[in-house]
């Protein structure tokens, strides 16, 4: 028996579609049915790793735990991952295919639309519905010929669209008649109706607005969404989120400074830290120098390690650390973070960026060179002091010298991983998810000058999760959205 479906498109970016899913995804699986998540096309930098060894967007990884299912390739059968000048890396069924441009993506997406539907037959094949989420806004009409992730998939696929608009943003009225009054009429048959995210205030203040969009449209409205606040407590898809999430415990014990670098990727790796009431996480664009008085400076995952060394440099982020340093200060390199420690940084291949070799920060004796496979894989073990530790790895690089004879963790699949410098004070590690572990949370909590915690951090994205479902299942008319699924 094949699932019902039904998709989620915006009226712009960033308006609530993954939360959206998300919370409807814990809904209708608490109500007993088994749900799947989809997104044909997402462009992020942050990324999961699945149970069958590939890579899917972080998005559809956290609708895949809201529907207490384990993640798989086929949730999100295509991953753009930008790298700057170079255009974007293609991912297709969790392989990489290559890099494009912006105009040159647009020409490879109707090659695109049979993996595309490939992937979602499978998981109809699986599941009580699917939930889908498109991309962007559904009325780029400019890029419509060639869709593969908003109404030219619902096309394709014959799946009813409730669209959504965000308040909070302003203009919501006009974005969502404008929307009807652009695109095409047979997408636009397509909406059977519509719901209006994150409204703050008194909902009765926008009844009037409800009820002009539906006479103007003429779709239903399937409800008002209040703001939820909890929604910072999940992993952001887009570093977007870096800049609209609010500062949190500013004068705390411990002080964490991330230097956030223009491909930063895996930012969720700082949530757990976030969270932690012990601690000030200070994220510092390029413009303003690093706290002096940090405790610990995260230099986190990159999508294009070489380039975001430069930018570091650029920005006098160096400078910044080593004066850490001589201060006695902590510093740790995750991932691509972990690959800017060493004497040097190769990639002939030219797999990031241009092609080259430049010199790391020099805090450890190794080298790295951008080649061989990508590894994907979940991993546990414990680390250097014992304490338990899991995470993912992600990533390209093979790395040499004398101090990976220091490993940072001894992993249960047989292998020593990262680094520990004698000194106690500067680590490298490739893993990602390190702090969502929350014994090694509380380690690095201890060895900052914290002390022990009671956040049980999965447990809260799960209480989360749990509440996002009871806020849509109180505000929206999920009865009428379910009934629409086909």
């Amino acid at each position: 028996m094949q699932a019902r479906t039904i998709m989620f498109q915006g009226t712009g970016s960033d308006v609530g579609k993954s939360l959206i899913v998300a919370g409807l995804a814990r809904a209708l699986t608490n109500r007993g049915h088994r749900v799947k998540p989809f997104k044909p096309q997402n462009m992020s930098n942050n990324a999961a790793v699945t149970i069958d060894g590939f890579e899917i967007g972080r998005a559809q990884a956290l609708q895949a735990r809201a529907a207490k299912t384990a993640p798989i390739t086929d949730m999100n059968p295509v991953l753009l991952k930008p790298q700057g000048a170079m255009g974007s890396q293609i991912v297709v069924q969790g392989m990489v295919t290559g890099t494009a441009k912006a105009a040159e993506m647009q020409a490879l997406k109707p090659t695109l639309m049979a993996p595309v539907l490939e992937s979602f037959s499978r998981l109809k094949s699986e599941a009580d519905f699917v939930l889908v989420e498109g991309a962007g806004s559904a009325s780029e009409i400019n890029l419509r010929a060639n869709d593969i992730a908003n109404m030219g998939f619902a096309r394709a696929a014959d799946v009813p669209v409730v669209l959504i608009g965000d308040i909070d943003r302003g203009g919501v009225i006009a974005s969502m008649v404008g929307t009807k009054a652009v695109i095409d009429p047979q997408d636009e048959a397509l909406i059977c109706g519509f719901l209006i995210n994150r409204f703050r205030g008194d909902p009765s203040l926008f009844d009037d607005g409800i009820t002009l969009i539906a006479d103007k449209t003429g779709w239903k409205s399937f409800g008002l969404v209040p703001h939820f606040i909890d929604a910072q407590r999940l992993p952001a898809e887009d570093a977007f989120r870096l800049e609209t999430r609010e500062q949190t415990n500013c004068g705390a014990k411990i002080k964490i400074a991330v230097p956030v670098l223009p491909h930063i990727s895996n930012f969720d790796d700082l949530d757990p830290l976030e969270a932690e009431a012990q601690i000030e996480l200070a994220k510092i664009w390029p413009g303003t120098a690093l706290p002096g008085d940090a405790d610990l400076i995260i230099l986190c995952g990159s999508k294009s390690t070489i380039n975001d060394l430069a930018a570091l440099r650029a920005a006098g982020f160096d400078t910044d650390i080593k004066a850490h340093i001589r201060r006695g200060g902590h510093l740790l390199g995750i991932c691509g973070g972990f690959q800017m420690l060493g004497h040097s940084l190769s990639d002939p291949e030219g797999i990031e960026g241009e092609a080259g070799t430049v010199a790391g920060l020099g805090y450890m004796n190794i080298e790295t060179v951008l080649r061989g496979e990508k590894r994907l894989e979940n991993v546990a073990g414990q680390s250097f002091d014992g304490t338990p530790l899991s995470g993912y790895e992600m990533h390209v690089g093979e790395m040499t010298g004398s101090d990976l004879s220091q490993p940072f963790a001894t992993l249960e699949q047989g292998r020593s991983e990262g680094v520990v410098l004698s000194s106690g004070r500067i680590f490298g590690t490739h893993l990602h998810g390190l702090f969502n572990n929350d014994a090694q949370r509380a380690s690095w909590l201890k060895r900052l000058g914290g002390s022990s915690t009671d956040l049980r951090f999965e447990d809260q994205i799960e209480d989360v999760l749990d509440g996002l479902a009871s806020h849509l299942e109180t505000h929206l008319d999920v009865e009428a959205i379910i009934a629409h699924a086909r």
